[in-house]
This record gives structure tokens, sequence and C-alpha cells, in this order.
């Protein structure tokens, strides 16, 4: 782990760099100086499938690429005393926001919502929001776990909804369902500051993260409004590691084996099959 002062400046540094990422709007990002795009699955907390994507990635070697994680907390990894470790991907994420400023983002999930909004997530009788609060405690100590783990609640409350490519793919943890899409505003997203109304049930950004619904009509209605074409999401546990529901979706799972993720081509206007091809797994 690294030192908590330093970790603490990480942090801030990365919330800094999110606000200030190029094109952004709101709480939404066109991605900029962009040719390709590496999209992870859902990750909480698997630091191991995440360096595999990192290393695949070779941003150094790639200036124009860009890394995309998403839903990177509430996992099954435990510190000794039963503390979830999956705030180790928040930091890894930050010090390589740092520097990768351009190139890498952060796509928060229904998870991240519920931390920083204080509604728990329930799973197998345990309080995810708890265990995660209480793993960040047991790895910082009780000088710096509490200012650290603030840190961690702005960052998901500054974190982008939605990623545009520039060849119009769309970047989202998931979508609303049928029944929300009529009260659905993307303009509610390019907010700098999220309304209370849109963080409820039925709300704009409760119902992009929280969202089931896998039916063509809902992403191609859903995509209408967005602007977009293709949509590649997450929120959904997938055997494979992926799955194509529809003809304009694809979701990607990295919580588990086989972990996929998608590299595509931003520059050009891509297929359903086009992008489900660029589907590579762990």
């Amino acid at each position: 782990m690294p030192a908590p002062d330093r970790m603490l400046t990480h942090l801030r540094q990365a919330i800094t760099l999110i606000r200030a990422t190029p094109g952004r709007r709101g709480h939404t990002v066109a991605l900029e100086d962009c040719t390709e795009v590496l999209v992870a699955g859902d990750l909480h907390g698997h630091v191991p499938h995440f360096q595999a994507m990192l290393k695949f990635a070779d941003l150094a070697n790639h200036p124009t690429r860009h890394f995309v994680l998403q839903e990177v907390i509430h996992g099954k990894f435990r510190y000794p005393k039963g503390g979830d470790k999956s705030h180790q991907i928040v930091d890894l994420f930050s010090a390589l926001k740092g520097q990768f400023p351009k190139q890498v983002h952060y796509l928060p999930g229904n998870h991240e919502l519920a931390q920083w909004t204080n509604r728990p997530v329930l799973k197998a009788d345990e309080n995810q929001n708890a265990l995660f609060q209480e793993g960040v405690n047991e790895a910082y100590g009780p000088a710096f776990g509490p200012k650290i783990y603030a840190a961690y609640l702005e960052l998901f409350q500054a974190l982008p909804v939605a990623l545009r490519a520039p060849n119009g793919v769309l970047m989202s943890h998931s979508l609303p369902a049928a029944r929300f899409l009529p009260l659905f505003d993307p303009a509610r997203l390019e907010r700098e500051v999220h309304q209370d109304e849109d963080l409820q049930p039925g709300g704009s950004v409760h119902s992009l993260l929280w969202g089931r619904d896998t039916s063509t009509d809902a992403a191609a209605n859903f995509l209408r409004k967005m602007g977009c074409d293709l949509l590649v999401s997450g929120h959904i546990a997938c055997d494979n590691g992926f799955a194509a529901p529809n003809d304009r979706q694809l979701i990607l799972d990295c919580a588990e084996a086989p972990a996929a993720f998608v590299l595509f081509p931003a520059e050009r206007k891509l297929t359903h099959a086009d992008l489900v091809a660029c589907v590579k797994t762990i």
C-alpha cells in the first residue's frame, strides 16, 4: 500500500484531473485525440484483471488510445479483519490518471452511486458499503482512513457517467429501463453538480446506472436520445465475460474469469458485428 499522505495527494490530484478532462461537459465526456478505446468490464476489486488490461493497453506507446474502467468497488477480496480491498483499484486509477490524464477514465456503476449517496447494497446478507469503508480504514488506519474515504466519495461524485467515442460508440454502466426512458433527459447528465432528483429511483443518473433492460427497443431508444449508434456497458454478470443481448449493445464483465474487454477503433463507424469482433478475454 502507498503511504497514506501520498495516496491522499494522488486522490486529490485525480479529482482535479477528472474535472479537467478534455471534452468534459458536466458528467459526460466526448473523447478527444482518440483513435482507439479499450473498455474494461466491471472489475469489482479484481486487481489482476486490471493489471492485465493495463499491460495490454500499453498507454505510453499508444498516446491516442484511451483506457476506460468500469465499476471497480465492492468485491470479494478481503483484508485479514474482513474489510473490502476493492478500494485498491480506485487507488491505482488515481495514480494512473496522474500519469495519463487525457487517456484514462473511470465510469461509475450503481455500486459507486450507492456508496457516495449512502444507500447500502446488500449481498449475501453483507452490507457492501460498510465493508468498503472498513477496508479503507483497515488499509490506511484511523488517522488517514476517514480522510481518504472522504476523498473517494468526492471522486465518485466527480466521475463522468457517460463517454462518447468519436465514431458514435457510447460507454455507460447501463441504460434506463424502458419505463423510465420517457423521463430520461441526457441534458441533466451535463450539469456540473448532480441534482438530488436525478439520483433517486427513476432519475436520469439513477436509471442510467441501475437499469437492466437489454431489449432491442430500449437500447435503440436510449441511443437515439444520446445521439449515438452503439453502446458498451456493464452491470450484468456474463458467464463468458461478455454478451451481445441485442444488435446495438455489448456488455462486458471482468469480475470473474473469463474476463472480457473490448479494444475498438474510434475513428471509423462500426457495425455491431465489428464491435463484438473486437472483444478479447483474459
